[in-house]
């Protein structure tokens, strides 16, 4: 198998509870590569084309809002088998019913709000890797 690269979005959340540095060193200590790191603020524009397969969906607004919220820590990590390792780690989105040991169900909850507030991302495809690499790392 060939070394896969992913995109790990720390969400606005997960930044604003101070959790970006507990969340990477998660990633690291699996045993996967960081190979780039910024803090950055999205915008409407990468945000439209990042979750443009959800325009339409009760949740896109909310979701585009809460991105739009504060700032963002996007991460490319690679390694063998880091998209399905990575989302593993995530754990489910549902933060709630998300397994103990996982970022989400350790460090995540339902804050009751529009939007499922669920502090990370990961590409969920090699094809979804490229294509958001490219726009957040532009």
């Amino acid at each position: 198998m060939s070394i896969e690269r992913t995109l790990v979005l720390v969400k606005p959340d997960g930044v604003a509870r101070n959790l970006s540095g507990a969340i990477l060193a998660r990633i690291e200590a699996k045993g996967y590569t960081l190979v780039e790191l910024k803090k950055t603020d999205a915008t409407r524009a990468m945000l439209e084309e990042h979750y443009a397969e959800h325009v339409g969906k009760p949740f896109y607004e909310p979701l585009v809002e809460f991105m739009l919220s504060g700032p963002v820590v996007a991460a490319i990590f690679e390694g063998q088998r880091v998209i399905e390792g990575f989302r593993a780690l995530a754990g489910t989105t549902d933060p709630t019913t998300a397994a103990p040991g996982t970022i989400r169900g350790d460090l995540g909850r339902d804050w009751g709000l529009k939007v499922q507030q669920n502090l990370v991302h990961g590409s969920d495809s090699v094809e979804s890797a490229e294509r958001e690499i490219a726009i957040w790392f532009a």
